[in-house]
């Protein structure tokens, strides 16, 4: 019987999560994964060359504005910045608060592979 509501439910979710236009359904993702977290992992570059790594963050967000709730350009989050770029937080290594520009960095955002780091 238990197994039964839980694929009534599982069911009844799908369904009204297929109804949900994909704007919604995209919103909806980024909560769950907001609210799981992820190990994401940050890479800045300068002119095609890597110069910066962050690893282990837990989301990037964008900045909102405090009273115009309109999006602010830059990206934020918190993660360790990874000084020897071996993608792996090194004792050595603090966490950090950091934040990008939308406009003028290059970077890319990733969810960290379970063999990132290891040689």
């Amino acid at each position: 019987m238990h197994k039964m509501k839980l694929v009534l439910l599982l069911t009844v979710a799908a369904v009204a999560l297929s109804a949900c236009t994909q704007e919604t359904q995209n919103k909806i993702g980024r909560a769950i994964n907001n609210w799981t977290g992820t190990n994401g992992v940050l890479e800045v570059y300068s002119s095609g060359k890597l110069v910066r790594r962050f690893v282990k963050i837990d989301k990037l967000s964008t900045a909102s504005g405090t009273q115009s709730d309109v999006d602010r350009p830059y990206r934020f989050g918190y993660g360790h910045l990874d000084m020897n770029l071996n993608g792996v937080a090194d004792d050595d290594e603090n966490r950090v608060y950091f934040e990008i520009s939308d406009y003028s960095t290059e970077y890319v955002f990733f969810e960290a592979p379970q063999n990132m780091g290891k040689q």
